[in-house]
């Protein structure tokens, strides 16, 4: 076995390779120690008792055993992974903290999630997010959206989690460019890291179902938050010792360092970034619409549409315990900005100042660099192997969540409706287990040629993943809440989200990201209640009581009333704006200020609050239903009062956020 460079020189030890890169014998046996006890657990918590075989129910849904705390913990564990821990930290070092609002805003999602989808859901008794669309419309539409998950699944989140996860360790560990020789065999190093991380997630995973996932995930957390803690401690103690104090310090070093003087109009410490002061960053996140505008169809549909993260929440106890679950996931995702974002804007501000990068290892070469260049050089022995564990930690939990969730689509949804009608348990946990080990084979093949050549594998996520979530929103959304929303819309809503996303990106090539996916959202939306409303297939709707329609009409006339006020306000601005003589600048005129803070973002916000109405007053005096229309039945989004205080904690910690940090 040897080991060469890119230009094929020999190379040292794997060890000594590792050494030079900082890391120490304790350190390496932090990571080992780790990833032993990981799949111990794994394969102990996935266990049945002694001759007992596991149901469908205990392999996909953990036996609907979850408790709120496990619930949580899992939905943080497989959300985050190297594209946060990285890629938002290298979002963060390029472009500041308002990236941070996908993490904000999804904590609010998540409470929304919890009391008006996910009850549903449960009610329904569901496995899978492509079942409800079948039972809900027909089979063409849920076998549809269970192979394009599939794909999604395998093509795109299984190989690109592992790429940028293998890609981020190589950077950690100094292996860049190595390849080790075995025999006439030539193989990277960044391949090894990927097929090891698919054999660690895939052992215990395949074995043990959701209840291995969804376990080890409490303690996959632990390392997660603890780790990124560190690292986020560590880098800014650095950065107050230069000015003499401590990571406080630090902290206040770089936020008024960063919001004055030369840095007036730098956008990395405002969650709310203006066009005029950097528009790169405003095309990634732009302004205001982090808050009301396509941010929200992003969130929607991953964290509530998505099975691998749903699935959580529906192996839950009860709706009490998953709606509890889901809160506490929403206080979780509060800190993620601290782990993943911060330390990008502390690595920034370090190399704002050529005194303190002096005596540092390596370099910031792109973006991404800057997590892996924190760890290198911030973290001391021990730790160093407590954030490395940490990030191994995202990687894998992510990886598991997904092997399980693909195999669910496949057997349940495919294998089971259409294969083998009468599979007993057994079978099925069987077709489940050799799904997730092919699903392992064809990722591990297909990763190099579908990632190799791109420079940021983020970013590739991102634009396949949020083609989709528009029509994902509406087909889902209004086939929960609304009963007029008939297949055939479904059907056509569908078909028509993706060449509206390429449409709009080749005329609207400029237009952000999210304002793109806003106007899409709004068409799509209009598509599927006019072809809803003159759909011909079906059938008299049962009355609704007297005190439920009368609240559905008032809640949706002023659900009504508040789209039309903010559709008409948002149209005001923009005509209003487009009349402001030459002269008029973001710093002199306050409707120019709005304008480059994307107020538009309030023409969808109007749409997705008039979206409400419609369902709300449709189901309350239209004596029409689809033929597989859900019941209407408002106990169903009743929840406690302890869920109504921790959403209200949650919306006032994000409003006080955004006050500071505007």
């Amino acid at each position: 076995m040897n080991l060469f460079d890119q230009t094929g020189k020999a190379l040292g030890s794997l060890g000594s390779i590792i050494t030079a890169s900082g890391f120490k014998t304790v350190d390496l046996i932090i990571l080992i120690v780790y990833l032993c006890l990981l799949i111990f657990l794994g394969l102990f918590l996935g266990r049945t008792k002694k001759g007992e075989e596991k149901s469908a129910s205990d392999y996909f849904l953990a036996g609907n055993t979850l408790t709120w705390w496990a619930v949580g913990a899992s939905l943080i564990a497989a959300n985050i992974s190297a594209e946060q821990l990285i890629g938002m930290s290298g979002t963060g070092f390029r472009d500041g903290i308002a990236t941070a609002a996908y993490e904000i805003m999804a904590a609010l999602t998540l409470v929304v999630i919890g009391k008006w989808l996910l009850p549903l859901m449960l009610k329904k008794k569901i496995f899978t997010i492509p079942q409800f669309l079948r039972e809900r419309y027909n089979d063409g539409v849920g076998v549809a959206f269970s192979v394009l998950w599939l794909f999604l699944y395998v093509f795109v989140n299984l190989t690109s989690v592992a790429w940028l996860g293998a890609l981020a360790i190589e950077q950690i560990l100094g292996l860049q460019g190595v390849s080790l020789a075995i025999g006439s065999t030539t193989i990277s190093m960044r391949m090894i890291i990927v097929l090891a991380l698919y054999i660690i997630a895939g052992v215990y995973s395949i074995y043990g179902g959701l209840a291995s996932v969804a376990w080890t995930d409490v303690m996959q957390v632990t390392f997660l938050i603890g780790g990124g803690l560190i690292t986020a401690y560590f880098a800014l103690k650095f950065v107050g010792n230069a000015n003499g104090g401590g990571p406080l310090a630090g902290l206040s070093t770089v936020y008024q360092t960063l919001t004055s003087g030369e840095y007036a109009k730098d956008v990395h410490l405002h969650l709310i970034v203006q066009e005029s002061h950097n528009p790169a960053a405003y095309a990634n996140v732009p302004g205001l619409v982090a808050v009301f505008g396509a941010m929200w169809l992003t969130n929607l549909g991953y964290w509530g549409f998505n099975q691998y993260i749903i699935q959580k929440g529906l192996a839950a106890k009860s709706v009490e315990e998953a709606q509890k679950g889901l809160i506490f996931a929403g206080f979780l995702k509060l800190i993620v900005p601290i782990i993943a974002v911060l330390p990008g804007v502390c690595a920034f501000y370090i190399t704002q100042h050529p005194e303190l990068v002096s005596n540092l290892q390596g370099s910031i070469r792109v973006a991404d660099d800057a997590y892996p260049w924190l760890i290198l050089n911030f973290a001391p022995p021990v730790v160093k192997g407590l954030s490395f564990a940490a990030l191994a930690a995202a990687i894998i939990s992510s990886l598991a969540s997904m092997f399980n969730s693909t195999s669910t689509l496949f057997t349940m949804d495919i294998y089971k409706k259409y294969i083998k009608k009468d599979a007993t348990d057994k079978n099925l946990v069987t077709v489940g287990r050799i799904t997730s080990l092919v699903a392992l084979i064809i990722a591990a093949i297909a990763v190099k040629p579908l990632l190799g050549g791109l420079d940021q594998a983020f970013q590739y996520i991102q634009e396949y993943s949020g083609f989709i979530y528009p029509g994902i929103v509406c087909v889902f959304g209004m086939g929960l809440l609304w009963k007029r929303a008939s297949a055939k819309a479904a059907v056509w809503t569908a078909i028509a989200t993706i060449p509206l996303g390429v449409l709009f990106k080749l005329t609207m090539p400029h237009v952000a990201f999210q304002l793109r996916a806003g106007y899409i959202f709004m068409i799509l939306l209009a598509m599927m209640v006019i072809i809803s409303l003159i759909d011909k297939n079906f059938v008299k709707s049962e009355p609704l009581s007297e005190k439920d329609q009368a609240t559905m009409v008032k809640w949706g006339k002023r659900l009504g009333y508040t789209g039309i006020f903010f559709i008409v306000l948002a149209l005001i601005v923009t005509i209003w704006y487009k009349c402001l003589p030459a002269t008029a600048t973001p710093d002199n005129n306050f409707i120019a200020y709005l304008n480059d803070i994307g107020f538009q973002a309030f023409f969808f916000f109007g749409v997705l609050v008039g979206m409400h109405a419609i369902w709300l007053i449709g189901n309350a005096k239209d004596d029409k239903e689809d033929e597989k229309a859900l019941r209407t039945d408002l106990s169903a989004f009743h929840t406690t009062k302890g869920y109504n205080i921790g959403g209200l904690c949650i919306l006032a910690i994000i409003v006080f956020l955004y006050i500071v940090l505007w």
